[in-house]
């Protein structure tokens, strides 16, 4: 493998940074007190190129790699990960269509993602199914030509922002089989029966959507089924190997971030007559940090680049989405703890990364079941 970036490459790193540093750094505290986005950002990141790079280029998108994907996604959350994540989330889903949806599903959802005149979201977790997939509960049944879709999904990205939502469902109870159950479904936002609450209070990203959904008695058209039924389970296996790989960079993301202000303050705060930075066990919290980045990203990189050839490397990505979580999660830690009392204030940007960074350790697969993939693919 080539660990060199392309020129192209390196020129959309340059791109996304430039453009995070001109439009999140001065809201960004505005947007995580009021837990708000404003979706004009979007509008200018769909009019650069930002937003579903890895849409097919007949779809409007670029037609880029999902790694270039994640090479936005990192800068973005290097500068802001609030902000960050309410830009790259707006395709969440629609890897799925790709995937496994007809051409008529491609060509009305996907180019309207790309020209930001539309937002679409997944839902899978519910109140009661939450890392154990299989037994989600929301039930769609057939009558005559139409799905009729009850249940509840909580946690969910984009919920009060999305034009589409793609639902995971039960369509098949009564298989044998509990990973044959399950398929996704396409629902319009603006249909009878769909209703989303926005979730308030979060610990952190709290620029970004996320709602509780309801849907009661929703109706809509057989032909909105994405790919075969009863496959939902596998589908959502192979969409994860795509997601996670975006969280990994989310991960090192935030990693950058809480290293460049440890920098900062270090080199700034003075202390017994010396800059922090001068003091040994400085040092070595600064050097482990940029370890661990500097591995993390190693990790996603290769993991992402398979995944481009066409080479789906199940147990390198649970070790890319583990290891990018610790290293969030500990390299915030140590940076606020070079910060002292004053990074536990919101006035420094520390104290909100260090908020930002948990959510990596949890969502799209947490720790725990990263290592049992892990764990698996060594002891079978």
């Amino acid at each position: 493998m080539d660990f060199r970036l392309s020129k192209e490459q390196m020129d959309i790193i340059k791109a996304a940074r430039e453009f995070a540093l001109g439009e999140f750094v001065d809201r960004a505290l505005e947007f995580d007190r009021e837990e708000k986005f404003d979706l004009s950002i979007w509008k200018k990141a769909c009019e650069l190129g930002f937003i579903g790079v890895f849409i097919d280029e007949k779809y409007g998108g670029a037609g880029y790699g999902f790694f270039e994907h994640c090479l936005i996604s990192e800068e973005f959350w290097a500068v802001e990960p609030g902000i960050g994540q309410s830009l790259t989330s707006t395709t969440f889903g629609s890897e799925l269509i790709l995937m496994y949806g007809t051409e008529e599903q491609k060509q009305m959802i996907l180019p309207k993602l790309v020209s930001g005149e539309a937002i679409i979201g997944t839902a899978i977790t519910e109140p009661d199914a939450g890392s154990d997939t299989a037994s989600a509960s929301t039930l769609a049944k057939r009558d005559g030509d139409m799905w009729v879709i009850n249940g509840s999904k909580m946690f969910i990205t984009n919920g009060t922002l999305a034009t589409w939502v793609v639902v995971y469902c039960m369509t098949d109870p009564e298989n044998s089989s509990r990973h044959r159950r399950h398929s996704f479904i396409i629902v319009p936002t603006d249909t009878p029966g769909y209703e989303a609450n926005k979730l308030t209070g979060k610990l952190g990203i709290r620029a970004s959507d996320t709602a509780e959904i309801h849907l009661k008695d929703v109706r809509v058209p057989l032909k909105n089924l994405v790919g075969k039924q009863g496959n939902g389970f596998y589908q959502l296996m192979e969409f994860f190997n795509r997601t996670r790989l975006h969280v990994c960079a989310q991960g090192v993301g935030v990693a950058r971030a809480a290293l460049e202000e440890a920098i900062r303050y270090a080199k700034g705060r003075v202390q017994f007559g010396s800059p922090l930075s001068s003091f040994q066990v400085t040092q070595h919290k600064i050097a482990e940090m940029a370890t661990m980045i500097r591995a993390a990203r190693n990790l996603y990189w290769e993991a992402a680049w398979k995944v481009d050839q066409g080479e789906i490397d199940h147990a390198l990505i649970a070790m890319a989405k583990w290891f990018a979580g610790q290293t969030a999660v500990r390299c915030v830690d140590e940076a606020l703890q070079i910060h002292g009392g004053y990074g536990y204030f919101d006035e420094y940007r520390i104290q909100r990364l260090y908020r930002d960074a948990k959510i990596v350790e949890i969502y799209e697969g947490t720790k725990e079941i990263e290592k049992n993939i892990i764990a698996k693919a060594l002891l079978k």
